[in-house]
């Protein structure tokens, strides 16, 4: 079942950009602006807050990526670092099994082949730009509350 709605955040001075129009497409992205809220350590995020052109393996035609957040935190070290976050279900992390090839199987062979391409460009952008891609999935998600 997927959930969607707005988030109000706590600490509206982090958050980058109008902090009324903040919305979330899956309980794990409203986790994750939850965490960005109230963690001390992240100093700015945004929610979909770039779009990174790449060219789409499937139709060989360029479209755009637009990546669920952006977050600039400090570590243990006092080092800041700027990321690129993408949330995902870890199921949608992996190729998908070998097997009938049916409307679904395809239908997530392609999916899989698309959000390849979207990430490969995503890690080229935040090289250039310094920063860090993270692909986040339940595994990481779950233990915050």
């Amino acid at each position: 079942m997927a959930y969607k709605g707005k988030y109000t955040p706590k600490n509206y001075k982090k958050y980058i950009g109008n902090p009324s129009k903040i919305i979330y497409r899956s309980l794990w992205e409203r986790k994750f602006m939850k965490y960005c809220d109230l963690t001390p350590k992240i100093l700015k995020w945004s929610s979909e807050p770039l779009s990174i052109p790449y060219l789409c393996p499937t139709d060989n035609k360029w479209h755009k990526y637009f990546p669920d957040f952006y977050m600039k935190s400090r570590n243990k070290d006092n080092i800041i670092k700027e990321y690129i976050i993408e949330v995902k279900p870890l199921k949608q992390t992996k190729a998908p099994k070998k097997r009938k090839r049916t409307k679904n199987f395809l239908y997530e062979e392609l999916t899989w082949q698309k959000n390849q391409a979207k990430w490969k460009f995503a890690e080229e952008y935040c090289a250039k730009n310094d920063w860090i891609f993270k692909i986040l999935t339940e595994r990481e998600l779950l233990p915050y509350k």
